[in-house]
């Protein structure tokens, strides 16, 4: 095994000496106050962690452009008192993805490495991620989104222009029936973007509109939940929406919640009765065979919408990272046959259950 697979190999293939033990992870409970700057960054002893950039990009010509980028922190379920800089204290993945209806199938890739020898990391106190030479960094009060990936890349700047919005009840964010299936939840939509996009030589300047989301935990996913539906929507109007729903083993929806942003920044939690996803149309992949429900209504709040895909192939196969295959893209909702919005969805568990 050569030294990059071996740093970047997957947690159960790795070996922890030194006296190793189960890890405690402090639980998600209500009442934590979020606080800014410092819960941008990582929070290293929790279970898990990620933090996901999606958005529409338009060129000057009108090309469009869908892209997403996630870093995903993990902290291994065992503890050892080994020094080595070598063992997997932490595990960094990275997804990125750009759509373009002009190819007419999702670009891809991914990375993963422990945090080992400056290869990966997650900084607590402020946004700096990484894995070799993909980042995503907080600086100056904007994000910097660079991902240099096989085949596209692109270096964008992500501008805020609201304070970030806590999911749930003030960021405490329910999954699950269970107190415990929950996450520390914050998004901030309507993000201004602007970089470039980089293909086969060429460097396109691009705009357009961003979603953010961070998101961290340490339960579980339900026992009961295969995998589940997610969608963030920036509306024309200068509100947004997120909505979501955890999908039972035997069918329907096992929970439920979201959240609405109105244009004056006025923002709403939506309990489990207020979300319904309805699939209109599906799409079976031709490689893996499965099926994704890729057009929606979505009910959200009293309000409704629909959702239609920028092109049908966004399927994400990441079995080399974290083993599994989802459908992950770029959106356009209406609301009344009007157009609305855009934003992106999120489907998993149609391969396979998830696992996490």
């Amino acid at each position: 095994m050569r030294r990059r697979e071996f740093l970047a190999a997957p947690l159960t293939a790795l070996p922890l000496p030194g006296h190793a033990s189960a890890v405690v992870y402090p639980e998600v409970v209500p009442g934590r106050r979020l606080e800014f700057p410092r819960d941008h960054g990582a929070h290293p002893e929790y279970r898990q962690e990620w933090w996901y950039v999606t958005g529409w990009l338009s060129g000057a010509a009108g090309e469009t452009l869908g892209f997403q980028v996630t870093f995903f922190r993990a902290r291994p379920d065992l503890a050892t008192a080994n020094p080595s800089a070598f063992t997997p204290r932490q595990i960094v993945v990275a997804h990125a993805a750009l759509a373009d209806p002009r190819k007419a199938r999702l670009e891809h890739d991914e990375r993963a490495a422990r945090t080992a020898l400056g290869l990966a990391g997650a900084e607590e106190g402020r946004t700096r991620v990484w894995v070799d030479d993909w980042r995503l960094v907080l600086d100056g009060g904007r994000w910097r989104a660079r991902i240099a990936a096989r085949g596209f890349g692109f270096d964008l700047e992500l501008a805020p222009t609201r304070p970030p919005v806590p999911n749930g009840e003030a960021g405490y964010s329910r999954k699950g029936h269970r107190p415990q299936e929950a996450s520390y939840y914050y998004s901030l939509p309507q993000l201004r973007a602007g970089g470039t996009v980089e293909r086969a030589g060429s460097r396109l300047a691009v705009r357009g509109v961003a979603w953010y989301d961070h998101e961290w935990s340490s339960q579980y996913m339900a026992a009961e939940a295969e995998g589940w539906d997610w969608c963030g929507v920036n509306l024309d109007d200068g509100g947004a929406w997120m909505a979501f729903r955890m999908r039972a083993k035997g069918g329907g929806t096992l929970y439920a919640g979201g959240t609405i942003v109105s244009a004056a920044g006025a923002v709403r939690a939506l309990a489990p009765a207020e979300v319904v996803f309805e699939p209109l149309r599906r799409w079976r992949s031709p490689r893996t065979g499965t099926e994704y429900p890729v057009a929606m209504r979505v009910g959200a709040g009293g309000r409704e919408w629909r959702l239609e895909p920028l092109m049908d192939d966004q399927e994400l196969d990441a079995r080399a990272s974290t083993g599994t295959i989802y459908w992950e893209g770029a959106v356009l909702a209406s609301a009344a046959g009007h157009p609305a919005g855009r934003g992106y969805l999120e489907l998993t568990g149609y391969w396979r259950p998830m696992r996490i």
